[in-house]
Order: structure tokens, then sequence, then C-alpha cells
């Protein structure tokens, strides 16, 4: 990472509850064509660091993304905030005295960028002004949140404006919090009443039909390293649960990819 950092723009696109057996699934049943093509290696297990989207936003923004789920794995870390014992940082990493990546990237000339989709983004209380505060520039809506059947089209058609209006000498960090999938998702199949694992595969569908809105408006601006990752899992009835913040292997484990685009 410190090879790319200040050459590429960085972008970090979260699909909110994503289920790594959902996500495989889907991918291997053709279900998502842009991501497979984007990720020919498919889907990497990895474990979350949270349970739900507050404590594990909180994790990535100081740098620990979802560690592999391969015990024998590399678990260096790509961005790290400076702090004494850490042992998952190493040659490779970019360390920062800022507390977080995201004002870290912003002292290396980066303009940070957040396109909000859950209710922990919309600003309209203290807590939900965290998130979105650690960046620059930072945006949500009613269009851009969880009960909008459109909002993947929007977050991304958002997110492709802003790029195009930035001027492409100024290295971007964006970050996108996709909200179609975290439920409610029962809209994206006609009819249905209640949110299942074919509503949420349903819901990751539609994000990948999305998708090359934003591919197009990256690979406009030159060389970037895109992480695509979930930030945990969500439970539709198994083992007695449903929605997430419970310690369930279906909540922890979530799928994880990285591309560079020339």
């Amino acid at each position: 990472m410190n090879q790319l950092l200040g050459t590429h723009d960085l972008v970090w696109v979260v699909p909110d509850a994503l289920r790594f057996d959902v996500a495989e699934r889907e991918m291997r049943n053709g279900g998502t064509p842009n991501l497979a093509a984007l990720f020919p290696s498919g889907w990497e297990k990895r474990h979350s660091p949270g349970s739900f989207t507050f404590p594990a936003h909180q994790a990535f923004f100081a740098g620990f993304l979802p560690t592999p789920a391969d015990p024998a794995a590399d678990r260096q870390r790509l961005f790290a905030a400076r702090f004494a014992g850490s042992e998952t940082a190493g040659a490779g990493t970019v360390l920062f005295d800022e507390p977080d990546i995201v004002h870290g990237l912003e002292a290396r000339g980066y303009h940070t960028l957040c396109i909000g989709g859950v209710g922990f983004f919309n600003r309209q209380t203290e807590l939900s002004r965290v998130l979105p505060g650690y960046f620059a520039e930072s945006h949500w809506s009613e269009e851009t949140g969880v009960t909008h059947p459109d909002s993947a089209r929007i977050q991304f058609e958002l997110a492709a404006r802003r790029l195009g209006e930035i001027r492409v000498d100024q290295k971007v960090f964006l970050f996108v919090n996709l909200s179609a999938i975290h439920q409610p998702n029962r809209h994206y199949i006609p009819g249905a009443r209640e949110d299942n694992l074919a509503t949420h595969a349903a819901a990751l569908r539609e994000v990948d039909s999305r998708f090359p809105i934003l591919l197009e408006a990256l690979k406009s601006r030159g060389p970037v390293h895109l992480l695509v990752f979930s930030d945990h899992g969500t439970l539709y009835g198994e083992d007695g649960f449903t929605g997430h913040r419970f310690g369930h292997p279906d909540i922890y484990t979530v799928p994880y990819a990285a591309a560079l685009l020339p």
C-alpha cells in the first residue's frame, strides 16, 4: 500500500449487512456478473471486527479491516493508526500518526468523500454524526437510505457525479456504505411480505446491476485501488435469531475482495 499511496484513488465499497454465504453463492451461480468480472478469484472469506455497523466501521476507520478467515494467511494490515504493541502493521502498512486513517489520508493530500447509506450516516442525531464526521465531505438522504428501493443506483450516481466534479490530479478516498442489502430488503422481490435469504440475495443482485455506474466513473479518473467488503452479516431466523448484534458465525463471516483498476 505504501507504493500506491499518492498515485491511486482509494475506494471502499461496503454493502452493509451482506453475508458471505449469500455473496459466494450468487457469484458462483452467475447472479452477480459485474462483481464476478471485477473479482475473478471470487470472494475471500474474512471475519468482521464488529457484529453491527457502528463498531465495525469504527474499526475500519482505525485500519482494522476484516481479517482473513484462514489462520495461515498474512494478517499484515494495509493501513494503521500508529499505536504501541501493534502486531499486524508491517513493511507494507501505511502508518498514520492521526487517530484514524481517514484524517491520515487527508493529511497526505487525499480528499475524503463519504456516501452514506444506513442510519448511522444520516447526521440526524449526535451518534449518527460520528461516522460521516470523519470525512471532509459526506452525503446522505432518504433516497440513499435503507427504505428506498433504488438506493444503490442513487448512491452510485451521486458518487460518480462527485468524482467527475473533482479534478483528476486531486486524489480521492471514496467510501460508500451501500444500504440496499440491509433490511428492509423485501421490496427486491415483488410480492414478498418479509425479509429472508431470497430477498437478501435479490438485493445483492440489484447492487451488482448498478455497479458499472461507479466503475465507469472510477476508470475515467485514473488508477484506483478498490476494496469491496461487508461490515457484518444478518440473520433470518437461524438458531432462533433475526437481525444482527449477535455472536453468530453468519454475522461475523463476511466477503472481501480487492482490485486494481487502470
